[in-house]
This record gives C-alpha cells, structure tokens and sequence, in this order.
C-alpha cells in the first residue's frame, strides 16, 4: 500500500556542488552574509528537518549495527517529531475520516505511523557517502512553507525531496513529501487508502499497514 521509492535513489557517493562550494576550507563569508546565513539556520522549519536528517544518517551510518528493527526504534521519536503524522493520516483517508469511530482514527494514525517508521528504517538500509542538502531558505506556500532538499546519488544529479511544513515557529511538521520535488506522497496515499477503504472499510485498511509494517521491519 505504501509506495516505495526505488533504492538508486536514496544511494551515492558524489556531494552537490553547492554544498561543497561551501564546505570547501579556507572559505571566508563576509559579515553580512554570515549574519543572514545564521539568520536562515535559524529558521524552525529548517531545522527540523536537518535534524530529521542528522538521525537518518546516524541510522545509516549504524546501518549494519542496528538492524532495521534498532533502526526504526532510533527513527522513531525524531519521524514523530518531525512528520504530523495524524493529519497525513487524515488527510489521505479523505472524507471518509468522519466516518471512522474514534478507535479506528487512532488505530488508522497509530499504523500509518508504524509504517512510516518501518518504511524509512527498511529503505535506509546503509551509508555510502549520501549527502543530504538543505536550503536554508523556506519557501512561502500560503500559510505552510516548503522546505527544499537535495540528495546527490552517486554519479547521478541531484534528487530533489521536498517537505510541506505546517505549523508556526517549533511547532512545524511535515504534512506531505515531494518525491523528485513535484510528486506528492500524500496524493499517492490518498488513493491507495481509499481503494482499501471502499474495499474493507477503516478495519481494512488498519490491518493492511499494521501488515505491511511487519513486513518492513521483518527484513533483514
């Protein structure tokens, strides 16, 4: 039910160009600019995600180490943190979440949840030099802002990841991800979860994820 994105994607070795234009040593910043590069770091929803970021690499660093299940348990707090996953959830039921019982809204977040984990605990799965690139500068979308992100596979370009942040200051949360930096990953749940709901109702499609995050977490 989740769409999996293909492993070349997540995988590399090269870093951008940018990000070594300014990691390069000897680089001196001119005063103004270093005070509006602090100025940007600064902001929430930035941070955020690099700290998303810097536990996913820490995942992938300990890849081997960990396994996927002390993976997902490492990811956890910090995807929680990081993602809003009860409105994704109920954004991507869609109409049909009015007529889910209180039980089965929190059993439906609490799956989507588990599978989100499993997801990225599976996928990520080791470390071969990725780079993970954050513009420092949110993108306005409204009231939300849009967080643009690189990874560099090796020997490929860049693959753009974007996140929708929804929230004000520390309380911004991912909302949806782009794929590719256009292809919403909440627009391809929402289908998938409406074809299992009118298949099976909400049961159905609880018991789907809680199956398919077993199945995640029980690779090797």
């Amino acid at each position: 039910m989740t769409t999996k994105v293909t492993r070349n994607a997540f995988k590399g070795k090269a870093v951008a160009a940018a990000f070594l234009s300014l990691t390069l040593a000897g680089i001196s910043l001119p005063a103004a600019a270093q005070q509006a590069e602090a100025q940007q770091a600064a902001d929430p929803a930035v941070a955020k995600v690099k700290t998303f970021y810097d536990t996913l690499l820490s995942c992938m660093k300990q890849a081997k180490q960990l396994g996927v299940k002390g993976r997902a348990e490492k990811l956890d707090p910090v995807i929680k943190a990081t993602f809003d996953l009860a409105t994704m959830t109920r954004l991507a039921v869609g109409p049909a979440w009015e007529k889910f019982s209180p039980d089965q809204q929190k059993g439906a977040v609490d799956a989507f949840t588990k599978v989100t984990v499993a997801t990225y605990a599976n996928q990520f799965d080791g470390f071969n030099g990725e780079v993970f690139d954050v513009d420092p500068t949110p993108k306005a979308r409204g009231a939300d802002k849009v967080v643009e992100t690189k990874l560099t596979p090796n020997g490929q370009p860049p693959v753009p990841l974007n996140y929708l942040m929804r929230g004000q200051g520390d309380q911004a949360r991912i909302v949806d991800v782009y794929l590719n930096g256009t292809i919403s990953q909440l627009a391809t749940r929402r289908s998938e979860f409406s074809a299992a709901v009118q298949q099976g109702g909400a049961d159905a499609l609880i018991q789907g994820l809680q199956q398919q995050a077993d199945k995640l977490l029980a690779a090797s």
